[in-house]
């Protein structure tokens, strides 16, 4: 086999199918209804960790950053996923809070990709989210080093640590920098893949206070 890299992902395959007939004649009015059935039919089919969405933001430059991360709820047209203000994306968010959103699921061939304005839901929705995680992340969370400089493997064992530590004497501790954010969908499409490239795509997008939906060519 040839080490080159164009002719490694020359022999790859995509879209090889089967994927699930979507019926166009039942699309409801709001996206999150669809969005939810989605969600449904790929927790059936098993799809790995389908609640793992790319978060898309930008920085100050106009340098656009992405990262994968949990969809914690959602509720109507809002999604909701938590972060630390501390971090490299919480910062961003606080200089720009338009964001993307995308979720991919390959066995399926079905794509969702949201827009939005990304909300701080405050200190108590914050708490409340921190005292869910399991211990771990709560731990490493407590560091506030997220995307600084690492000396030493020593060094992040020695401060998780001593976070574990604080944990057990004060379990209901919860981090004052942690949030929980809320992306209020602006606009909202679904990709629906072929095999033969004849992908299915339907856009939401909020405009004069409700949503309109259209069809879009491949």
């Amino acid at each position: 086999m040839s080490s080159k890299p164009e002719d490694l992902l020359h022999h790859l395959t995509s879209l090889s199918g089967p994927f699930p007939i979507w019926n166009m004649e039942q699309l409801p009015d709001q996206p999150g209804e669809l969005f939810l059935d989605w969600l449904r039919l790929a927790i059936e089919n098993n799809v790995k960790e389908p609640h793992a969405m790319t978060l898309s933001t930008v920085d100050q430059h106009g340098y656009p950053d992405a990262r994968v991360l949990i969809l914690k709820n959602m509720i109507q047209d809002t999604f909701y996923f938590a972060s630390s203000l501390d971090s490299r994306k919480g910062q961003q968010l606080k200089d720009n809070p338009r964001v993307a959103l995308t979720f991919y699921w390959p066995s399926l061939g079905r794509q969702i990709r949201i827009r939005g304005i990304a909300q701080d839901e405050g200190d108590e929705a914050g708490a409340k989210d921190f005292r869910k995680r399991n211990p771990g992340a709560q731990a490493v969370a407590m560091t506030e080093r997220q995307s600084q400089l690492l000396d030493s493997e020593e060094e992040l064992n020695g401060s998780i640590e001593i976070q574990k530590k604080r944990l057990q004497e004060n379990p209901d501790f919860a981090a004052s920098h942690w949030r929980l954010y809320a992306v209020h969908a602006q606009e909202v499409e679904f990709w629906q893949g072929d095999t033969d490239r004849k992908h299915i795509r339907v856009q939401y997008k909020w405009q004069e206070g409700h949503w309109q939906r259209n069809r879009l060519w491949p």
